[in-house]
């Protein structure tokens, strides 16, 4: 067949594709109703892997899985937009990194709110202000991102789900390197470049501010100043990308959770995050990782931080595979509260699988 054959017979399955999908976008209309009726939740993220598994199931090539499932996440960002706009919050302004995972996750159908701090986010989901959350937890470079751990303490948001994201940090500014005298990023950023920002500046140049993209919008307002973030930061405020890939560890990934008002149901891959403070006597920590050790249970994170409200108490944060629903874990967690003084369960939530 000659190339004018050949894109003829694209356009014909174009035309197929396009009825295929708004007759799938009217079941979706129709599934919508019914939530309405029932209450139930816009975003299921187990309906979500269940589909995610499918198309890989069914896909013979010679697409690959990947392309084939960020074009399900942008029919179901649609699907969102059909049954009830979903409002999304992430740590702004846009270009942040959190910004770049909230729309890799939810596609582009939905509405974004920009934040200044992670805190807001967690009140932004909890008063209903907005569905969901998306908020860094830890870096594989820099640990646990601690405004985020501390937020869980004391609100009632819990995790519905969870996205790995590879991160690449940029230096960013409209001067040459030699008369850069101010560099702004979060801490975190800091972390994560250490190496080369000791090495690149004789002096610690280093302002810490609340998010890259900030940090972007800083520097090209003042002169002689570099921030630290993404290339699609630049791109958003008028930067050139001084340098590329500062970061440490060339195999930087950051994990971020999606909050929500209910978490998950199970699907047979899932997690389940816990916060606990354990009771003031010796060896406490290690009764509960022993109670972990006997169940089984596969912990995943578990991260430490002191109390606002009593000295030399701390919470944990931990993370570990399984669904709360599971009649191990339920047993698990009864035994475990023994040993704490405190123990809530954060959300249980499907296993990511790959990054996005």
């Amino acid at each position: 067949m000659s190339i004018d054959e050949l894109r003829k017979k694209i356009d014909t399955l174009d035309a197929q594709l396009i009825e295929l999908l708004n007759a799938r976008a009217r079941v979706v209309i129709e599934i919508g109703k019914l939530k309405s009726q029932t209450a139930g939740p816009i975003y299921a993220p187990d309906r979500e892997k269940q589909v995610f598994e499918k198309i890989s199931k069914a896909n013979n090539g010679p697409l690959p899985d990947k392309a084939l499932v960020a074009i399900w996440r942008e029919l179901m960002s649609g699907s969102f937009f059909l049954e009830r706009p979903l409002r999304i919050a992430y740590l702004g302004p846009q270009g942040s990194f959190s910004h770049t995972a909230a729309m890799l996750k939810f596609g582009q159908s939905v509405e974004y709110e920009a934040v200044t701090d992670i805190r807001t986010i967690f009140d932004e989901v909890s008063k209903g202000h907005s569905d969901l959350g998306v908020v860094p937890i830890e870096n594989s470079a820099g640990g646990g991102v601690t405004e985020s751990l501390d937020a869980f303490v004391d609100t009632d948001v819990m995790i519905c789900a969870e996205v790995y994201m590879a991160i690449h940090h940029s230096l960013l500014a409209n001067c040459p390197l030699e008369q850069i005298e101010k560099v702004y990023s979060k801490p975190e950023v800091f972390a994560q470049c250490r190496t080369w920002l000791s090495s690149t500046f004789e002096d610690n140049k280093t302002i810490a501010v609340a998010s890259t993209a900030r940090a972007a919008q800083m520097a090209a307002a003042e002169a002689n100043t570099a921030a630290i973030g993404s290339t699609m930061a630049a791109e958003l405020y008028g930067l050139k990308v001084v340098c590329e890939n500062i970061e440490d560890i060339a195999n930087n990934v950051t994990r971020f959770l999606i909050i929500s008002k209910e978490d998950a149901k199970p699907t047979g891959d899932d997690k389940t995050a816990i916060l606990f403070s354990t009771a003031h006597k010796a060896g406490a920590l290690v009764d509960v990782l022993e109670v972990f050790r006997r169940y089984g249970l596969n912990l995943t994170n578990i991260e430490s931080r002191p109390s606002r409200k009593r000295e030399w108490e701390y919470y944990f944060f931990a993370d570990f595979l399984a669904h709360k629903e599971d009649e191990n874990i339920k047993k698990a967690l009864q035994e475990t509260k023994k040993h704490c003084l405190q123990l809530s369960v954060l959300g249980s939530f499907p296993r990511s699988g790959s990054l996005m």
